[in-house]
Parts: C-alpha cells; structure tokens; sequence
C-alpha cells in the first residue's frame, strides 16, 4: 500500500495548491512515484486531458510537477461556478448537469464510492499520494457532508499539514481556531503546521511559533518565505484581484500593452502566463469599473457563463469601450473560448445550457453567431491545428473547453486556425469557424486555450503588434521547438525549471525529517 499525505489549510488561498506542487515534485526528485489527489475541486480554471476528459488546471499542474500526465482520477470532481449559487458539475472528467448549492450538497454523499475508486487506482500505481484539501476544515456548517477535508483524511487515514497564510495576519488565531472547531479524532490526524508566505525576520517571528506549538502541542515543520520570482499557476481568480495594482513597471518601459478584461465568471486565465513572461509586454487585468486605458491588445478571455459575462460588458461599459477601441483600428481585440463567442453577431441559449437569459446581441466585432442547445456535446479535447494568419502559418497545439457552437454568418471572414487532430485522432475542420476560430479585420478570436504557451505563434502574434505600431520584430528564439518541455506544457516558460524552484524554496525551508517521518511513519522506513 502506498503512502499518503493531506495538505489542508486555514482558509482559501493559503497556498495548498502549491504546497501540492512542491511535495510532488521534492518527492518525484527523491525516486518515489508520487501523484496528486483532490476530491473535489471548484475552479474555472480546468484542463482537457489527453483522453478528452476535464479536470482542474491546479491537479494537472501538480501532475507535470510529478512529471506525470494528468488524468481525472487526480481529481474526480470539478465544480465550475456559473452563478453565485449555482454550478457546473463533472464527474470523472465529464459534466453531468448543473446544480444548485442545496443540490450539489443533497449528491455529495453519493459521490464517496466514486472518490475512493480514483484514489485506490493511484494508490496501487504510486509510492506517494499528496492529498490537497479545499477552503478551510473548519466550516462547521459543511462537514455534514463534507467530500474534501476531514471525512477524506478520516475514510482515506491520511496524516495532515495545516498550512496558514501569515502574509493575510492573524495567523495564531487562524491556526488556533481551525483545531479548535475540529473535532478529535480530526484534530488527531493533523501532525504537523507549516507557515507560508512569511515576510521579514524569522527571529522575530520564533516567539509566536514556540508559543504556538505549546498552545497546540504540534510542532511547526517550517516556515516558506514569500515568493514572487518563481512563476506558479494559480489555480483561483481571487489571485487577479491580488495581482491588481501591483505592476511596478511604466507602460513606456515596455514595447505593448495588452489589457485582459476580468469577467465575474473568468476561466483559465492561465492561458496568459506566458504572455505575461514576455520582456517586451505590460499586461495587466481590468476590472470593477476600472476603464480600459489604450492598450495595443484587449484580451476577452474564456467565461463560464458567457450571456452573463456579456450582459456585464454591456452594463459596465467595457462592451461600448472595446467595440469603439477596435473599431478605431488602434488596437487587437483577441477573444478566447467565451471571449470569442462574444465577439460574436449574436449569441442564443434557448434551453439556458449556460444562462437563463436565453439570447443577446455579441459585440458585433466577428460576423458570426453562437449557439448554445443540448444538441451540441460539450467540447474537451487536446487539439493541434495549422493557423492561417497574416503574420503566422504554422503549427499550434492547445486545448478546447467549450459548449456551444460558432458558425460564420459572412463570406469574408476568415477561418483562423484550421484543426486537424483532436484528442489524438485526425478530423477534417470545416471551416465554419466551430473549431480553431477565425480573424475579420483586427479582432481574432478561437476555442482554442493555451495558444499563447506556442513560443512561435506567440512572438509572431506579438511582432505583428509590434510592426502595428511602427516598431521592427523582435528575433524568435531559435533554440526553441514545438515540443520543447518535458512536463507536456509547450509555453515559453520553462515549468520544469519553475518547479525545481519551488522544490528547492520548500525543501531549503521545512524540516524534511519531520516531513518524511510523517509521510512514512518512520526514518528508517523511507531508506527501506
């Protein structure tokens, strides 16, 4: 039987899904065969596995970190939020229906068999197993059916490490009070706390940890430093809120611009990690009410619940502001996933698949329309495709996470990105615009996610702004290829390099012995 470990935390965001990252990757370079493991996941960040299954990007990130590929067993449901009470539910990578709040906590007791069967086929296949948990263990109202926390430590015996966030304040409290509201047994099965994101002084702070491990009687295995050189992809958009504001550099100190406009249901904003890595680009989210200034590109991204996030273009004015922006022909307007169906003529949703507002007029930027029905399958596929674009015509891989379809509605506009092989198997792309997207004027928009981790497609996309605005190309990195990294992500950030950072940063920072001694139960056992 293989080893288990359950990282959960104080609250949301306290980084326990980069703890995850860090103990699959420390463990995967020490010779064990280590996995990840979340029950359940609320994100709409997801990922399309090789196999045509969706899960969360934060478990599929936490896979290439164990140099595995991703599959749904690491995370066997994945709530994506389409409204405040409401949400998208999949099961084993496929959607089963939406549901409310009372609704999904009426099924959760249904959903323990299918959890232990995904855990027990990647204990059988692993050394390892790192457990992430979700939010807090102490929500007294949710432990009733609790799916996540204590009750999968409890059915799976998986020892625990409390992560806090001190960057937040309040730590002892927030740590204190957790065990408190836990109940015994629960309380028994935390070994350990680890303190993350500290800044300052680690002598200051040592009278505050010898106070906490007397109050609890559980030793603090270690303290991680706040970090900001080592790009991690955030698994949550409450990130991009955090992020707000805190750009140091002057737009005139960078060659372009790009804006991306934070939608309330915003998915995968990963897609502009590699983007943002770029030395010659500002990029920066807009959002709650905040006017877009005058970027070279806007950027719509993806959303879960596309009539919504429309309806909150229109009412907030960012809708008159893109339409007018574009049309002046001064910047790109890039849409994708949701973001280019709102481009769109017109959107319709006639049985609600997404919304319950059934249609709207689209920004109008992309003479096409986009429907939404039962009749049409949700899209999760990894694709590759041949892009026919004036500045690049070569080869790009990604990703499609879509319900609805796009057809054109106008001769001259033009297909985008051609796919030709999706999950793996050869397909003939019509051209109607459903799959790789299409360009008219200076709006482009595709399903297609993770297009910009293309290194040539990438530059190319960012030499054309570049020559838009009267300034020469920059050179494309030869040295690099198509299928450069070893962790299955093609973008320009090189996230093998990345998670041996962070290995490196929770290794140099927390006690391993205690660490290991709680993972294997003994020293001697991990040499054995």
């Amino acid at each position: 039987m293989s080893k288990r470990i359950m990282v959960q935390g104080t609250g949301s965001g306290v980084g326990k899904s980069v703890i995850v990252a860090a103990l699959c990757r420390i463990l995967t370079q020490e010779g064990y065969n280590a996995a990840p493991f979340k029950s359940q996941n609320m994100s709409l960040n997801s990922y399309a596995t090789a196999d045509g299954l969706e899960m969360g990007r934060a478990q599929a990130f936490q896979a290439f970190a164990a140099r595995k590929e991703p599959t749904v067993e690491m995370n066997p449901i994945l709530l994506k939020p389409t409204s405040d009470t409401g949400a998208q539910v999949i099961v084993r990578g496929k959607p089963i229906g939406n549901m409310t709040a009372m609704e999904y906590h009426d099924y959760k007791p249904r959903a323990l068999n299918l959890i232990q069967d995904c855990f027990e086929k990647l204990n059988r296949k692993n050394d390892v197993v790192v457990i992430e948990g979700a939010g807090s263990p102490a929500e007294v109202n949710l432990r009733e059916n609790d799916i996540v926390n204590m009750s999968i430590a409890k059915l799976l015996n998986a020892p625990v490490v409390l992560v806090g966030d001190i960057d937040k304040g309040g730590i002892f409290a927030w740590i204190v009070g957790t065990l408190e509201l836990l109940e015994e047994e629960e309380r028994e099965l935390v070994k350990a706390i680890l303190i993350n994101k500290f800044r300052g002084d680690i002598d200051i702070l040592k009278p505050g940890l010898e106070f906490l491990e007397k109050r609890i009687n559980k030793p603090v295995i270690g303290v991680i430093p706040y970090f900001q050189d080592i790009r991690i992809q955030e698994e949550d958009s409450v990130s991009l809120s955090v992020a707000k504001g805190k750009t140091t550099v002057t737009s005139e100190e960078k060659a372009i611009t790009i804006e991306i406009v934070q939608l309330p249901h915003i998915a995968n904003f990963t897609d502009f990690d590699a983007l943002k890595a770029e030395d010659d680009v500002l990029l920066r989210y807009v959002g709650g009410g905040e006017k877009l200034s005058e970027p070279d590109v806007i950027i719509i991204p993806g959303s879960k619940n596309t009539i919504g996030d429309l309806s909150y273009l229109e009412n907030s004015g960012y809708a008159s502001q893109i339409v007018d922006k574009a049309r002046s022909g001064k910047c790109v307007v890039f849409g994708i996933c949701g973001g280019y169906q709102m481009l769109c003529i017109s959107i319709t949703d006639p049985e609600g698949v997404e919304s319950k507002l059934g249609a709207t007029e689209g920004l109008g930027l992309l003479p096409a329309t986009t429907v939404f029905g039962s009749h049409t399958r949700k899209m999760t596929n990894q694709v590759r495709a041949m892009a026919d674009l004036p500045f690049y015509t070569g080869e790009i891989a990604g990703y499609e996470i879509h319900m609805g379809r796009t057809y054109f509605s106008d001769g001259k506009i033009k297909n985008a990105f051609r796919i030709f092989e999706r999950s793996g198997e050869e397909v003939i792309d019509d051209g109607d615009g459903d799959g790789g997207g299409a360009v008219y004027g200076n709006a482009i928009g595709t399903y297609i996610h993770g297009i910009f981790d293309n290194d040539a497609f990438r530059r190319a996309f960012l030499d054309h702004v570049r020559v838009r605005k009267g300034m020469s190309p920059l050179r494309a990195d030869e040295t690099k290829t198509k299928n450069q990294s070893e962790d299955k992500d093609k973008s320009g950030i090189d996230w093998d390099a990345e998670c041996n950072k962070l290995a490196d940063v929770v290794r140099s920072n927390v006690d391993m012995d205690k660490l290991y001694d709680i993972i294997f139960f003994s020293s001697s056992e991990r040499y054995g």
